[in-house]
């Protein structure tokens, strides 16, 4: 039998089992084949992009970085440009940051993405 002891004694358990982490948000970076630069909407947001740099999708997450591109790719609360273009992620671009509490990613996102316009990349921020 089942009894609400054993029920407080099981949730004790599963409590004292979970890893403490402060901070859980991860900005993550995905290079994304350059035929989005065919897209009026991508072109319009990057004036500055210099031909030739790379193209880059910016975002944040509660997952691993890993999880959301597969997200992403799969359609999952996607990035249509993610979705169409996405080649791979960048994590020497993002690596050293993560993890971080959720208004510091929320910061380094826009943060990241100004900085990678501003070496003549194509970038579009999630």
């Amino acid at each position: 039998m089942f009894t609400a002891e054993a029920f407080f004694n099981a949730k004790a358990r599963r409590q004292r089992g979970k890893k403490s982490q402060p901070h859980h948000h991860n900005v993550y970076v995905i290079e994304l084949d350059d035929r989005v630069l065919k897209d009026r909407a991508f072109r319009a947001a990057n004036p500055g992009y210099v031909p030739g740099h790379v193209c880059f999708y910016v975002g944040c997450t509660g997952l691993s970085p890993y999880e959301r591109f597969l997200n992403h790719k799969d359609g999952h609360k996607a990035n249509r440009y993610v979705r169409r273009y996405g080649l791979h992620l960048r994590p020497d671009l993002f690596a050293v940051f993560n993890p971080l509490p959720y208004e510091a990613a929320l910061e380094l996102e826009r943060d990241l993405a100004e900085d990678l316009r501003g070496q003549g990349h194509a970038v579009w921020q999630g």
